[in-house]
């Protein structure tokens, strides 16, 4: 089959390696229109909670499909949607309650970025004009999304021109950092608006880890100065730390919260970006002025919004938080070899993810194919190799990644 009309995602399409036709999945499982089925290490970019084809989403997904898979979110409303934004609400603490529904991760982070802004206009405040990002953070690849990330990769230079410059800071990873961070803020705060961070991981920018007790210091400086705080939880959310969110390991809360990726088990697109009641409530008022004027034609998608229903429910009804403390123990123990290699500067894992980080970066092509030879689907980029499986996983398939990276690194 030609792909001479097809323009992939991060690819040079010039030199582009052949890539592989995939005629159907099943469970952690992707099966090759050249007859190899892989293991996948990376639930599609860390989407597929649920692994494959779940009966119970794909049950309710054909029935929303038969009764009305889209309608526009103005003027009209529908069941799928009215639950899911209290379901979410439900999950999240008390004062997180009014969902807005779009379509994909980075879009969720221009909502709240948007919405952030708009807030300190609503109460009159028009000096507010930065937001403050962290470096290695990643939140997406449009271009507000852009503007708040830190990408090592040299993609933002490219855009550099028509990205806003917004504050860019490192993450404190002790007491010294921190009091920094406070300088920062004592400094600016006035003209910011807000800070925006990955709970715990961030995720695409290296899988740099941080603990439950920095987050939470890290909160405590925010609001110490009357600032709007994000956390990102696209990657990490709906249970992949070992928490149904990563924020709950450190006791606080944010003031907007932004979701994805899991949020429908990796079956359709969606996502939701959260406020708090303080937050909403400045949007209410008698004039249309004040009213958040964002509406993606796919917003509220009843089609996803059952995905994710059901997707939900599956965390209910079967053990996911419990799945993924297991595989936390066993990357913690099948992992644990790879730091005999002199090309490995660390390994970590949290939760449902497993992180080798080298001391220099990958021949990508190279490691990439070497996978493929031992029946596996990860995808490394930079100076890491990381698995995040689906949580349904069995022990052996898990076995059969952890010693792939294994035999891997042995040729490195």
């Amino acid at each position: 089959m030609s792909l001479s009309n097809l323009w992939l995602p991060y690819s040079q399409m010039y030199n582009l390696p052949k890539q592989l036709e995939v005629i159907g999945t099943e469970g952690c499982h992707i099966h090759l229109r050249d007859g190899r089925s892989l293991i996948d290490g990376i639930s599609s970019w860390w989407a597929s909670c649920h692994g494959y084809n779940h009966p119970y989403i794909i049950e309710k997904v054909e029935k929303q499909l038969n009764e009305m898979p889209h309608i526009m979110l103005g003027g009209l409303v529908h069941d799928p949607v009215i639950e899911l934004s209290n379901r979410i609400s439900n999950l999240l603490p008390e004062n997180l309650n009014y969902v807005f529904f779009s379509e994909s991760g980075s879009v969720s982070v221009e909502i709240a970025l948007k919405i952030a802004s708009q807030y300190w206009k609503n109460k009159g405040i028009f000096n507010k004009k930065f937001f403050l990002g962290f470096r290695n953070g990643y939140h997406g690849d449009t271009l507000a999304a852009m503007s708040v990330c830190d990408r090592q990769d040299g993609v933002r230079d490219i855009y550099k021109d028509i990205l806003v410059n917004h504050m860019i800071e490192d993450l404190p990873k002790n007491q010294i950092d921190l009091d920094r961070f406070e300088k920062v803020l004592s400094k600016n705060h006035r003209k910011m608006i807000g800070i925006i961070i990955e709970p715990l991981v961030q995720a695409a920018g290296g899988f740099k880890f941080h603990s439950p007790d920095m987050l939470r210091k890290i909160t405590r400086i925010v609001k110490k100065y009357d600032l709007i705080i994000i956390f990102d939880e696209i990657a990490t959310g709906f249970g992949r730390t070992g928490s149904m969110f990563a924020f709950e390991q450190a006791g606080v809360v944010p003031d907007i919260i932004t979701l994805s990726k899991a949020l429908t088990g990796g079956t359709i697109p969606l996502a939701a970006t959260v406020s708090s009641k303080d937050i909403y409530n400045t949007f209410l008022s008698g004039s249309v002025a004040n009213a958040f004027p964002h509406g993606p034609t796919y917003c509220g998608n009843p089609l996803a919004c059952q995905a994710a229903n059901a997707s939900l429910e599956l965390f209910n009804l079967e053990p996911r938080l419990e799945q993924v403390r297991i595989i936390e123990s066993q990357l913690l123990e099948e992992l644990r070899d790879c730091e005999n290699f002199n090309s490995v500067y660390e390994v970590r894992v949290k939760g449902a993810i497993g992180v080798v980080e080298m001391k220099k970066p990958l021949d990508l092509r190279y490691v990439r194919e070497s996978f493929l030879e031992e029946g596996v689907w990860l995808r490394p980029f930079g100076n890491v190799i990381y698995i995040m499986p689906p949580f349904i996983i069995s022990k052996k398939e898990l076995t059969k990644l952890t010693s792939a990276v294994l035999n891997v690194l042995e040729n490195i």
